[in-house]
């Protein structure tokens, strides 16, 4: 009895804890869609202080349940390349290019590719969406929106400019766009090598637990036999994280020879946003419609599981104590007819 009171509130304070996520998540969702449009220039510091607040959070969060190997994956890299230049390099058009190139290439095909959520009563499924979206938002506004982008276009005394960042000619467009970013790439991927599977490989060869991003990627690509974990296959299982660099690096370098045209166009660049919300909010309503209930009906069974060593303990328990009763009176019945 006491037990089915302790299920039922627990229940009670999921439900109560689903709505009221989800009615934070709507309110906040629609309070940046009326920034966005009332002053699109707040948006990036906005954005900052997400980043300065959240990420933290996260990484308390991660340190706890021991995936805190996540934190250097490119995503984070990017985004405190963005974070960097909106707070002291706001006017540096080469490094807006190459945030750019980071935020509308790798950081929202990934999205896409690997079915980010948008999920309001799931934070860690929320900040994940927001830690790929919110990058190219911002860059979008800057881009196309901000008033101050509007002043450098036509800046005092000179003739006016057609765009903001000036594009010379087509080659400083894929250098800027292309090979300085694919370089900034390298140097991140050797870095996340190098401390990985270099500094911290016994640790992690110690604790299986830690989670790293290609041991959660390769984990889900060999339940479900998909195509990631055929590939992956292709120079062997020993070999399986280098053919793993080398398709993410196939990725990168496919995502960010895209941002080129994007770049150049408005219709192209605001129909990119429109599918990359699409695709987070479809991938969100499946999750909530197929995954959480199949997620719901699993704990249960586990909790029966659970009780039916309990409910064995109390019935033997009974038994015991049933016969012991019994050899009490038999001893006293033979007492009294002595």
């Amino acid at each position: 009895m006491i037990i089915g009171c302790r299920e039922c509130s627990h229940m009670v304070l999921h439900v109560l804890n689903v709505q009221v996520t989800h009615l934070l998540g709507v309110l906040g969702f629609g309070g940046f869609c009326y920034l966005l449009g009332a002053r699109p220039q707040d948006v990036p510091y906005v954005y900052c202080l997400f980043y300065v607040i959240f990420v933290p959070l996260r990484w308390i969060y991660y340190r706890y349940k021991k995936w805190h190997y996540y934190l250097l994956d490119f995503c984070y890299y990017a985004n405190t390349f963005l974070v960097v230049m909106i707070l002291f390099y706001p006017k540096d058009e080469k490094l807006f290019m190459v945030c750019f190139s980071f935020a509308e290439g790798p950081l929202a095909w990934a999205l896409i590719v690997w079915r980010c959520s948008l999920v309001f009563s799931s934070f860690d499924k929320l900040v994940s969406v927001l830690i790929h979206l919110l990058p190219g938002i911002v860059l979008f506004t800057i881009r196309w929106w901000n008033p101050q982008t509007f002043a450098a276009m036509h800046p005092e005394g000179r003739a006016a400019r057609v765009t903001w960042p000036y594009v010379e000619d087509k080659s400083y467009l894929w250098t800027w766009l292309f090979f300085v970013p694919l370089a900034a790439y390298t140097l991140w991927q050797l870095m996340y090598f190098l401390i990985v599977n270099v500094l911290r490989r016994q640790r992690l060869l110690r604790d299986p637990e830690v989670m790293t991003s290609y041991r959660e990627l390769s984990k889900k690509a060999q339940k479900a036999n998909n195509i990631w974990w055929r590939l992956s296959g292709l120079l062997g299982d020993r070999n399986r994280q280098v053919m793993y660099i080398l398709l993410q690096a196939l990725f990168t370098v496919a995502t960010m020879a895209l941002t080129v045209p994007i770049f150049l166009s408005y219709r192209m660049h605001i129909v990119f946003q429109i599918l990359k919300v699409c695709a987070s909010t479809w991938n969100g309503g499946s999750f909530i419609l197929e995954v959480m209930p199949r997620q719901v009906v699993q704990k249960q069974q586990k909790k029966k599981l659970n009780m039916k060593p309990i409910k064995q303990v109390n019935s033997t328990q009974h038994v015991e104590s049933d016969d012991t009763s019994g050899n009490h009176h038999e001893h006293t019945t033979e007492e009294q007819n002595q």
